[in-house]
């Protein structure tokens, strides 16, 4: 999220079913067909062909998802409610201490939390998604805990405002100041957190405060907006707002409340939609992160309403972004702005993929894959999951990337427990705490297996339990066990992903069966499944290169699904990521990664197929080494590449 400076007084930024398929329900924010139907009041309106489950049904059993996951879910725990409702009571007026009592006022959050920053509030409504997905993927009490008391405190604000149910950390002129197009950073993108985030604590928590605080809120910014006019309302979306339309979808989604409905239809921003209606690539220089929630809410909007512009626009711009703007870990933009399209060689720099786009464009692909339950979208969501959103955590101090640097020699840089809290801090609490969400999917007819994740599903309304273990990413075969009381008939339909090009082995109960789809498909096995039914599916990883789509002389090396990086050593590494200027912190400015000269990005192949010049390393599953002319380079997964500079695209001679 980009500032620019007040120099010019420009603050802006540019820029199924749970329960029963027959009741066809929709989970509210981040959600898809099929969660958590009995919060639910609207049905779809249009076709679906692949629900989720809900979120609370699936739990990670090992492996490096749920390493992250837990050491996501500490970091929540760590951050006491006093210091995250702060900034929320200071501007209600409930913290002015008494004499000699400063020495009790809670520390304020640091960085883009900071009593003097227009965004803060933002990350506290991430705060309340984080805890709640945490809940429904571990069923941990105590993040539904700390989840009621962080409501409660908010709810106490909401009271004492007393402003037609208002709430946030910062007063309403922020507000006022965005509707008449004056300087303000982005007020109603931090409202859309705390919409969102009351919206999971009510349908992921239980929470039924949260969903009342959220109705109130609804009913001021009604009564905020009704009488403005059309020209106003574009005026103010022009600044960025993030997904307010997909947050009112959702409240609508959950109180059948026409006025919810209208607010979401407010938030239509034409100068962004209507040309990707009209299938027009309008994103060159468009600021990333300001686009891609408006095309969540959008899907949102085909699926509540039927309207068929809104599904159009969804899916061009899906289209658009990962064919012609995507990196080849799954992330987009350079310095947060797209660029021209199919320009990626020239834009390998230090500021590209700001983490919060890949969020958003995970949510979005979810949306699209329940419509059509195409194995695109499951890939996509494979590449960007593992090989950016898994590696924006850092194992070592549990610390999240707000850029992932696709320039050779650069590294990452982390945030802070408590002083940094950029947008892409936010959205990591949510990412890092519901990869259970897109594994499985289901019809009326059984189960799609998306993600090899080492994981257990219950499907309760049919009575089966299905277990997946796996070494993947370093082992090549998972292992599916069906647990069920009786003998239940069911399909299951098994990707096939498109990078596995050698093929597949498939086998039931040790017996092979044959397979006749082709990558880039799925496998269906029909049969009457027994208690300790076993599935074993293979697919044997092989190099590739993963040119840019505007020199093939320009490649990133990949192992099967996973990015490999250069590992090419740690000289004149420095600091942590301030991101701004501490003495302005609303002028954005780069990061000087001091690029030593000498790094090596340029590999001499000869014209050689990858199998000549990247060896693998015994012993040590995903690693590699480069054996071409000049000194070896060891290769490991994108993901686990922390501390260290790296290079990920290389010129090939």
């Amino acid at each position: 999220m980009t500032q620019f400076g007040r120099s010019r007084k420009v603050c802006w930024w540019l820029g199924l079913i749970a329960s029963s398929l027959v009741s066809q329900s929709f989970l509210a924010q981040a959600q898809y067909p099929g969660q958590a139907s009995d919060k639910m009041s609207v049905s779809v309106k249009v076709p679906i062909k692949a629900y989720s489950f809900n979120l609370q049904d699936i739990r990670l059993t090992k492996g490096l998802f749920k390493e992250n996951l837990e050491r996501e879910g500490k970091w929540l725990l760590s951050l006491p409610v006093e210091r995250m409702v702060h900034s929320f009571r200071v501007n209600a007026g409930m913290n002015t201490p008494k004499t000699g009592s400063l020495t009790k006022m809670p520390k304020p959050l640091g960085g883009w939390e900071g009593l003097d920053m227009e965004l803060r509030g933002h990350s506290i409504g991430h705060m309340l998604s984080g805890l709640a997905l945490q809940y429904a993927s571990t069923g941990n009490e105590v993040f539904r805990k700390k989840g009621d008391s962080l409501v409660t405190a908010l709810g106490e604000v909401q009271r004492v405002l007393n402003q037609d149910g208002y709430l946030s950390a910062y007063p309403q002129q922020y507000i006022d100041r965005n509707i008449a197009a004056s300087s303000v950073w982005a007020p109603w993108y931090t409202l859309h957190k705390l919409f969102a985030g009351l919206t999971d604590q009510y349908t992921y928590a239980g929470n039924q405060q949260a969903l009342d605080i959220e109705t109130k809120m609804a009913q001021w910014a009604s009564k905020k907006l009704a009488p403005l006019s059309q020209e106003q309302l574009q005026k103010m979306l022009r600044n960025e707002f993030g997904g307010m339309n997909d947050a009112f979808f959702n409240l609508y989604a959950v109180t059948n409340n026409p006025e919810h409905l209208k607010l979401a239809q407010l938030f239509y921003h034409k100068a962004a939609l209507e040309p990707l209606e009209a299938g027009k690539d309008n994103l060159n220089k468009a600021h990333a992160n300001t686009f891609i929630p408006k095309l969540v809410g959008e899907a949102r909007d085909y699926e509540l309403t039927g309207n068929e512009k809104a599904k159009t626009a969804a899916t061009f711009f899906w289209n658009t972004v990962v064919q012609h703007h995507t990196y080849a870990h799954g992330g987009n933009s350079d310095k947060e702005h797209f660029f021209e399209p199919d320009k990626i060689s020239e834009h390998l720099t230090g500021n590209t993929s700001e983490t919060c786009n890949t969020y958003n464009m995970l949510k979005l692909t979810r949306h699209l894959f329940t419509w059509s339950a195409e194995e695109k979208y499951a890939e996509y969501y494979e590449q960007a999951l593992y090989n950016h959103i898994l590696g924006q955590q850092d194992p070592e101090s549990g610390m999240v990337c707000y850029f992932t640097p696709m320039k050779a020699g650069a590294y990452r840089l982390y945030s802070t427990p408590d002083q940094s809290f950029w947008c892409c801090v936010g959205s990591g609490f949510e990412s890092q705490s519901k990869y259970g969400e897109a594994i499985y999917y289901h019809d009326d007819k059984g189960i799609f297996v998306n993600l090899f994740i080492p994981s257990q599903l219950t499907w309760r309304e049919k009575g089966v339990t299905l277990i997946q273990d796996t070494n993947y990413p370093e082992e090549t075969t998972t292992r599916l066990t069906i647990q069920t009381t009786n003998s239940v008939k069911m399909q299951l339909y098994l990707r096939y992903p498109a990078w596995a090009k050698t093929g597949v082995t498939l086998k039931v109960n040790g017996k092979a069966v044959s397979v006749k789809q082709q990558p880039g498909s799925y496998i269906t096995v029909e049969r009457s499944w027994n208690n300790g039914d076993l599935i074993e599916l293979t697919y044997p990883m092989t190099l590739r290169l993963i040119p840019t789509n505007d020199n093939p002389n320009v490649a990133a090396i990949a192992y099967g699904p996973i990015v490999l990086a250069g590992e090419v050593g740690k000289s004149n590494m420095k600091g942590t990521a301030p991101f701004h200027d501490p003495v302005d912190p609303y002028q954005y400015y780069g990061y000087d990664y001091s690029i030593p000269d000498n790094i090596p990005h340029i590999l001499n192949i000869q014209g050689k197929p990858v199998t000549d010049w990247v060896k693998p390393v015994s012993g040590n599953p995903l690693a590699f080494e480069t054996v071409s002319a000049g000194k070896s380079i060891k290769l490991e997964p994108y993901y686990k590449v922390h501390q260290q500079r790296y290079v990920v695209y290389w010129n090939l001679n």
